[in-house]
């Protein structure tokens, strides 16, 4: 189930350019005096807006699809750069062992006592806005926890049998850690990559949704939250309604297919 609703929502994401009705984010296309129209109402020239427009005249289906884009974008890359990171201090640090260990292990502890947001909240104070500032600030809040993850696990693998063997065979350290090592490892580094690009999905929107994620160019699932939390009061409740549902289904789908993996890798691993 989670394959299938992922696989829809890429595949609509990538498509966003050929299947939407508009360009919600070239201003030519858009029309001031179509703002706040309710879920199934005509533009003049003839365009239904399905879902409705938000309070800038945007056809809301065209921009959940270009802010589904986005999301996934900043997501994926910011779990895939923060792995690579994770994985190589992780790896080096329980190769090493002793101070080194120690020290790297330290640093790893810090970061994970202060909240994520918290963290991400200054850096982008610092860095501002943007697509590029997010992901690296993204990637600076989450590299320790794949850090922790696979240093666990190559703790474990550095005692087999197989390592003294390579390490009698003089095989260099990075031919060990990486062509050997590191094979065994990725079971849990998969099943947590999988959970934190929902969470760099979730941090990405919350991060938005305060005004301080994405800028108001760039379309993002939570900043069309956050146009219409104002008119939620008022009765305009589709604003928010409809990409939150997005966002929801984006998250759940990546969660049912971590869930999954976790009990296939848990249930080989046990075998």
């Amino acid at each position: 189930m989670g394959v299938v609703l992922l696989s829809v929502i890429v595949l609509l994401a990538v498509l966003a350019p050929y299947i939407s009705p508009q360009n919600p984010y070239d201003l030519a296309q858009l029309e001031i005096m179509d703002n706040r129209l309710p879920p199934g109402s005509q533009s003049p020239a003839g365009l239904i807006y399905w879902l409705g427009t938000d309070d800038q005249g945007r056809d809301l289906l065209s921009a959940i699809l270009y802010g589904t884009r986005t999301s996934l974008i900043v997501g994926v890359s910011s779990a895939v750069v923060a792995l690579l990171i994770g994985m190589t201090v992780g790896m080096f640090s329980a190769w090493h062992g002793g101070k080194t260990d120690a020290l790297m292990m330290r640093i790893v502890d810090i970061q994970l006592s202060f909240p994520p947001i918290l963290i991400a909240l200054i850096l982008l104070a610092v860095f501002g806005q943007g697509v590029d500032k997010i992901i690296l600030a993204l990637v600076i809040t989450q590299w320790a926890y794949y850090a922790r993850t696979i240093r666990g696990s190559a703790l474990i693998e550095s005692r087999r049998s197989y390592v003294d063997a390579a390490r009698g065979m003089a095989l260099s350290d990075r031919r060990i850690l990486f062509h050997h090592m590191l094979p065994n490892c990725l079971p849990p580094l998969i099943v947590v990559a999988t959970m934190r690009i929902a969470y760099a999905i979730m941090l990405e929107a919350t991060l938005s949704f305060l005004g301080i994620g994405l800028p108001i160019t760039e379309p993002s699932l939570g900043l069309l939250i956050a146009n219409g939390f104002d008119y939620l009061m008022s009765g305009d409740y589709w604003i928010s309604l409809f990409p939150g549902i997005m966002l929801l289904l984006l998250i759940v789908s990546i969660n049912l297919i971590g869930d999954a993996l976790r009990d296939i890798l848990n249930t080989r691993n046990e075998e």
